[in-house]
């Protein structure tokens, strides 16, 4: 008979830490992934800023108009 309810090796506890449970993320993957957040937030607010006051300069940086529309509706709806 097969032993369905067994529990799988990677859910057991170690004999070393026994308080410990399994982790999926570290903590420095979660400060990475929201510092990643900031700086594509702060991207799309100088995009914005750009668009607005010198809409020359996105040509400059090799973005078209509609690209730059894209990123900035990428803001909350409450920050556009």
């Amino acid at each position: 008979m097969n032993d369905v309810f067994a529990s799988a090796p990677h859910c057991t506890r170690t004999a070393a830490r026994p308080d410990a449970s399994p982790r999926r993320y570290s903590l420095a993957a979660l400060r990475s992934t929201i510092a990643s957040w900031r700086e594509q937030t702060h991207f799309r607010w100088e995009l914005k800023r750009i668009s607005r006051d010198n809409p020359h300069l996105i040509d400059d940086i090799g973005l078209t108009r509609r690209q730059v529309e894209e990123e900035i509706a990428k803001l909350p709806f409450w920050q556009r």
